[in-house]
């Protein structure tokens, strides 16, 4: 995968989403900066994005993403595979559902994802070090380049979700401390139930992590 650094941008999602309607789609490609002035977060919401942590996002046509992935729960597979290779290098961080990454009770970052025109666009913003009081930060150093070769090397080796559901199904006993946003309301997730599709079930309705 190709990988282009800048020094800073408002957005690597929205970078890289111009980038491709400019020059189109030939091979998967990744946007890199450590410093976002306008990065974008779940809902429409922005990510502060402070100079030093890590902000990437990248491009894949869905030929390269394994046939058995519920393309609605891309999020999590994308954000599980950055999980699992942050916690072998000795991280505690966990995935909240569907997509938010976790020190002990902070978010120290999420994930979001689209797609369009057999393309799948994944963006991900994650603190290395402190913002404020109201985020964590990753509890380990990490080198930027190692980090994202070894990720988007995974990336392309098109695990089978199934292999990383079935990990993450562990873990989700974790979110149900927490709420999430469902049509623009705060649900517990304390009673919800996880789906093989990635989904939960929830208040009598079945919802996907559409972000």
């Amino acid at each position: 995968m190709e990988i282009i650094f800048l020094d800073s941008v408002e957005s690597t999602h929205t970078y890289l989403k111009q980038y491709i309607k400019s020059n189109g789609y030939t091979h998967p490609l990744a946007i890199v900066t450590q410093e976002q002035t306008n990065g974008l977060g779940s809902r429409n919401n922005n990510w502060e994005g402070k100079n030093g942590n890590l902000f990437f996002s990248f491009v894949i046509e869905t030929s390269l993403l394994p046939n058995d992935l519920p393309l609605q729960s891309a999020s999590i597979y994308f954000s599980y595979i950055l999980k699992n290779i942050l916690y072998k290098l000795g991280s505690k961080v966990w995935l909240k559902w569907p997509n938010d990454f976790y020190i002990d009770q902070k978010k120290i970052g999420g994930t979001i994802t689209n797609y369009s025109n057999n393309l799948y666009y994944c963006g991900i913003g994650l603190n290395l070090k402190k913002i404020n009081s109201d985020f964590g930060y990753l509890d380990i150093n990490v080198d930027i380049k190692t980090l994202l070769n070894d990720y988007l090397k995974v990336v392309l080796e098109k695990n089978q979700w199934k292999q990383i559901f079935s990990k993450y199904t562990i873990e989700f006993e974790y979110s149900k401390q927490y709420t999430t946003t469902i049509e623009n309301k705060k649900v517990s997730l304390q009673d919800a139930i996880l789906n093989e599709d990635g989904s939960i079930c929830i208040e009598n309705k079945k919802v996907f992590s559409l972000r």
